[in-house]
């Protein structure tokens, strides 16, 4: 049996166009190194883009066994 945790994630300032800057993959990848030092296993993101607002958010998914 496993127990999930997501947390979302939000982007850098975005100017012109819609998508990921290499902030933002920084960023990530230290959520998901930090979370996996703490014993939890990353599953999954998803990009949330959000045309309304110069920011938008990365959906990001890990497990732990119970």
């Amino acid at each position: 049996m496993y127990k999930y945790k997501s947390e979302v994630l939000v982007t850098t300032f975005k100017w012109i166009k819609e998508s990921a800057s290499k902030e933002d993959v920084e960023n990530l990848d230290d959520l998901i190194n930090k979370r996996t030092t703490e014993g939890w296993e990353f599953v999954c993101y998803s990009y949330m883009p959000n045309s309304q607002s110069s920011r938008s958010a990365i959906l990001v998914t890990f497990r732990m066994e119970e």
